[in-house]
């Protein structure tokens, strides 16, 4: 029997980012208040976060019925708050504070127009991303699921050129058309063969259906590229086409809510669909593995050849969302302790990475990977944290990213997929390939390439930095990543009791 508490602070978590939106818009001539409801609004929903930990750390469940149903159909909107939820809101509610701070600086040294409707639709995204990590059934998962994607479309094409409008679209299409297409059928197919079952809990809704391999097989890759938000291929074109938003959309698109939002559904699929005797007893949980296989070395391939610095990071993304999914469908209790754990690691990292790209652009106005030699010298924080933000991506020491990669590493091994563990392995090798040459030229620039200003010795008299509301931010988070690896207790806890809670 699950050990449950009543509690309203998920409701409170989700409300707190909601409610700061009127008084955005309220503020829109103030800017000085309208940035000060954007930031209390981040603290306070981090403080209701931060309350129930606690709860969840003493092995406890966190639940609250909103509406008993709606339209006569017997299904509530209704909050679930585990480990896993639980971990995914802390990611999301922390780096908000940091990416709001980041936003001011980058939108400001910019000079950005429509700031007040930017700041708007940022805080309704945070509100439906913790309504996903806290949602008690599928139905409530879904609405928050494409609530998250009405609301970062005005993000995407912030910038309302003929690029962004085609970007959007893109973007609209694919998440839309994708969870019409395959997600709803999905849940519908769930809620009448569950007999109207469709909430979370210790056991999965299907556990017990009986179904036959071929309509799981369907009905689990319904799921996984109705949930396109998760960007396996082929339903990833939408991700890189979102690059022609604002940095601070892409790092909170790349690092926060969106593509975490869509291997949470996967893993919540995975563990409260179907379980993992279902899944184990039919196998076929292995095609899902080969198809996120296949996306983790085609994608980092991919990113090799790209010279846009914020293309590369978007096709670098694509593979680290695949490893998580990859980790939940080998269904061992390692992987998917990787998979949980690669949230949060991959969360810091990429951030980092996007934080440092929109810097660059703003102190420099660079975009290009082939212009970055020499950039350490004048821009040695940031290239800096784009270092320790690359080790955390690849899986070095000392990064977050070397635990939640070994746990996937040894898992694949405790499955017998060695051909799976080896694209783990290789795959890392390339991200190494991508990411620490751009790092090498920008400190150690090959002898006479550079141009006369920076073809000399560094000095700090020489340092040309982004606006400091830049660089604190990218400088917190790359700290971040470094120092979880040494502080990842707590997040290795609610991965447990969320494994634990799933009886594996």
């Amino acid at each position: 029997m699950e050990n449950t508490v009543h509690s309203y602070l998920p409701l409170w978590a989700c409300l707190a980012s909601l409610a700061a939106v009127p008084l955005i818009v309220l503020f829109r001539r103030e800017i000085f208040l309208r940035e000060l409801v954007t930031f209390g609004a981040g603290a306070l929903k981090f403080a209701f976060v931060l309350a129930m930990l606690p709860v969840i750390l003493e092995g406890k469940v966190i639940v609250l019925t909103l509406v008993d149903g709606i339209g006569g159909i017997n299904v509530p909107i209704a909050f679930r708050v585990d480990g896993l939820g639980m971990l995914f809101a802390l990611v999301a509610s922390s780096l908000w504070i940091l990416t709001s701070l980041y936003a001011v600086g980058y939108m400001r040294g910019l000079h950005e127009h429509s700031q007040t409707r930017f700041f708007a639709f940022f805080a309704l995204s945070l509100c439906a991303t913790l309504g996903v990590a806290f949602a008690g059934n599928l139905f409530t998962l879904y609405l928050f699921y494409e609530m998250l994607s009405l609301s970062t479309w005005p993000l995407v094409t912030h910038h309302q050129d003929k690029e962004a409008r085609t970007g959007g679209r893109t973007y609209l299409s694919y998440l839309l058309g994708t969870s019409i297409a395959f997600a709803i059928p999905a849940i519908l197919f769930t809620y009448v063969r569950s007999g109207g079952e469709v909430s979370f809990g210790p056991e999965a809704i299907l556990a017990d259906s009986k179904l036959d391999y071929w309509p799981a097989l369907a009905l689990l890759l319904a799921f996984a590229f109705g949930f396109s938000k998760a960007g396996l291929m082929p339903f990833h074109s939408w991700l890189p086409g979102a690059m022609v938003a604002p940095t601070p959309v892409s790092a909170l698109l790349h690092a926060v809510a969106v593509v975490k939002v869509g291997v949470f559904c996967i893993i919540r699929v995975v563990t409260g669909v179907f379980g993992v005797k279902l899944l184990e007893g039919l196998g076929v949980n292995e095609v899902l593995a080969w198809i996120a296989a296949f996306t983790v070395i085609t994608s980092s391939l991919i990113a090799l050849t790209q010279d846009n610095l914020k293309r590369r990071l978007a096709f670098s993304t694509i593979g680290q969302l695949a490893y998580i999914v990859l980790g939940a469908a080998l269904i061992t209790k390692l992987s998917l302790s990787g998979s949980v754990l690669h949230i949060a690691a991959h969360a810091v990292a990429k951030i980092t990475l996007f934080f440092c790209a929109g810097a660059i652009f703003v102190a420099t106005g660079k975009k290009y990977v082939s212009q970055l030699a020499g950039l350490g010298r004048t821009m040695p924080i940031t290239m800096g944290a784009f270092f320790l933000g690359s080790l955390g991506v690849i899986g070095l020491p000392p990064s977050l990213g070397l635990i939640s990669k070994f746990h996937l590493v040894v898992g694949a091994a405790d499955a017998g997929e060695i051909a799976l563990l080896c694209v783990f392995l290789v795959s890392t090798l390339l991200n190494a390939a991508y990411f620490l040459p751009l790092v090498w030229i920008a400190f150690f620039p090959k002898k006479g390439s550079l141009p006369a200003e920076l073809d000399r010795p560094f000095s700090w008299s020489g340092v040309r930095e982004a606006p400091w509301a830049c660089v604190l931010p990218l400088a917190i988070t790359a700290l971040l990543s470094t120092g979880l690896f040494f502080c990842s207790g707590f997040l290795q806890e609610l991965t447990k009791q969320f494994i634990e809670g799933i009886g594996l």
